[in-house]
């Protein structure tokens, strides 16, 4: 009878043992903060990817959550919004993009899916730049104007010049650099950057026109050539190379930009802690270094700041998208 009941007793300090346990294990696990994605428009090895990761490692140890990239590419990031505006609003999910998913496509395609005002709020911005037109290593030009007079020359007065996405703010820089040098340029589309520069790489296109941190290793390495880069002033990246203001290309002083976002209805103090990490992340020398030599201007926008920023470009690049007769698709 003892030896029964010391064995029952034995039993249930086991039994309490394993549930106590297991409680203390499932409390940890139902406080463990869950990894915060970052979701990113383009394929990885493009310049948007790189910043994203860049950023993705200094903000995890910033707020101590994984801060996770997630490439959702397609149709120049509308794939990448779609995909935010279906997400939960928990801070869980957010959207690293430049200029052209926000300010652009929402103007050049019909249905995208998405409408930014309503279905998404601005954390950060983090820096704005400059897009700029390259020749690939097989192109005997050395210069823009020697382009014009190689495609005059050689292609007859034609030429496709590469972009990363269709009804892009490229696209419509292609059509204007071709009216204003009167050469007849035609876009080719791709599904981001980095598969229209391993195209630009293999000498399959002799031109492309995209941001610079999408060019700046190549043209570094000497494989591809930066000719000219949009905007009033010269880049530190590039100091040599001039810009088409220089060369009588005029209205285009307005940056594009890059901002994260999250699905409307976020909470706030997860907006303001998050935008907070982002603001001493960009201050860090070493990133901000990094991000410089891929040829950003480093600088950290607000939330109210980055919807301002969104609001003039988006103001200047509607008058630019009207006086080209464009019509949405």
């Amino acid at each position: 009878m003892k030896t029964s009941r010391r064995s029952l007793l034995s039993r249930l300090v086991r039994t309490s043992a394993f549930l106590g346990a297991a409680l203390t294990v499932g409390l940890a696990s139902a406080q463990s903060p869950k990894p915060i994605r970052l979701l990113v428009g383009f394929p990885p090895g493009g310049g948007s990817d790189a910043i994203a990761r860049t950023l993705s490692e200094k903000l995890k140890d910033e707020l101590g959550v994984p801060v996770v990239v997630e490439n959702r590419p397609g149709a120049g990031g509308q794939i990448a919004a779609q995909a935010l505006k279906a997400s939960a609003a928990d801070g869980t999910t957010l959207f690293l993009t430049h200029d052209h998913t926000i300010s652009i496509l929402p103007q050049v395609v019909k249905n995208p899916g998405y409408e930014p005002a309503r279905d998404f709020v601005p954390v950060a911005g983090f820096a704005t730049f400059v897009n700029a037109f390259a020749v690939s290593g097989g192109t005997p030009a050395k210069s823009f104007t020697e382009y014009v007079s190689w495609i005059k020359t050689a292609g007859g007065g034609k030429g496709a010049v590469g972009i990363p996405a269709p009804a892009s703010t490229p696209e419509f820089l292609v059509k204007l650099v071709g009216q204003k040098y009167q050469v007849d340029l035609v876009s080719a589309p791709y599904r981001g950057s980095a598969p229209m520069m391993a195209d630009m790489l293999g000498n399959q296109i002799g031109a492309g026109v995209a941001s610079v941190q999408d060019f700046i290793e190549n043209h570094k390495a000497g494989k591809v050539r930066v000719v000219g880069v949009l905007g009033t002033k010269r880049q530190a990246a590039l100091p040599d190379v001039p810009t088409f203001d220089e060369m009588g290309l005029k209205g285009f002083e307005d940056l594009p930009y890059y901002g994260i976002y999250a699905p409307t209805g976020t909470p706030q103090k997860f907006i303001t802690d998050f935008s907070s990490a982002m603001a001493k992340v960009v201050a860090m020398p070493d990133v901000r270094d990094h991000l410089t030599a891929m040829g950003l201007t480093v600088g950290y926008m607000s939330p109210q700041q980055l919807a301002t920023r969104e609001k003039a470009y988006t103001e200047a690049w509607t008058r630019i998208i009207k006086t080209s007769g464009f019509v949405a698709q």
